[in-house]
């Protein structure tokens, strides 16, 4: 396997996204560019860009297109990046964003934009499942034979649904993606650097889909 890829990975939350963009970034030997991750670092490291992203979210404002370009632009000309490639995760999530990705990646442009697909049940299902420990954050899934309460094994703090993990609260959350997501879709699809993965499976299976064709469009 030769190290290097250029790829966006876009997929419904619960698909499982996060999970196989680790496992992508050590195959190819390239970075995971989690937007939020990039955004709070910014912020941390107080960049003039993370400062005018502070001063919009202190605000209650969404991060405009230009600001967040802006800071992709920073991190693809880090040495890791612009040496190897990249899987963005989380950016671009409008055609404006798409648009500048383009014309930053100029000569090295991007290999595919694969859409991780798990149907809307399925993701539902999953994170309707989904418990935490308030105390220490460890993840858990309810199977429905836990005894009550919950106790964690890790810390012994108390198992809980996150209060924005409801059926009610999931399926507006996939219903702003699937609307955020929509224009993207028919972007990447226009010029054929859309592929779409089945995301149903073990992560091993899965993991060979993605590969298989992320390798398809990089030869």
């Amino acid at each position: 396997m030769i190290p290097g890829a250029r790829l966006i990975i876009l997929g419904r939350q619960g698909a499982g996204k996060g999970t196989q963009c680790v496992r992508l970034s050590r195959h190819y030997v390239v970075p995971h560019v989690s937007t939020g991750d990039m955004l709070r670092g910014a912020v941390r490291h107080r960049t003039e860009l993370g400062v005018m992203a502070k001063e919009v979210m202190d605000a209650g404002g969404l991060v405009g297109d230009e600001i967040m370009v802006g800071l992709v632009d920073d991190r693809l000309r880090r040495p890791d990046a612009s040496t190897r490639g990249y899987i963005l995760d989380g950016f671009p999530r409008t055609v404006t964003q798409a648009s500048g990705l383009d014309e930053l990646v100029g000569e090295r442009p991007l290999h595919v934009c694969v859409d991780l697909d798990v149907p809307r049940d399925v993701v539902l299902a999953r994170i309707s499942a989904r418990r935490v420990c308030r105390d220490c954050g460890t993840n858990y899934t309810a199977t429905g034979g836990e005894r009550q309460p919950w106790i964690c094994e890790v810390c012994g703090g108390d198992v809980m649904q996150r209060g924005d993990d409801t059926p009610d609260a999931v399926n507006r959350r996939l219903d702003l993606y699937e609307e955020q997501t929509a224009p993207l879709i028919e972007f990447y699809g226009r010029d054929r650097r859309l592929a779409k993965v089945d995301g149903v499976g073990h992560p091993d299976e899965v993991f060979h889909r993605l590969t298989s064709t992320i390798d398809h469009y990089r030869t």
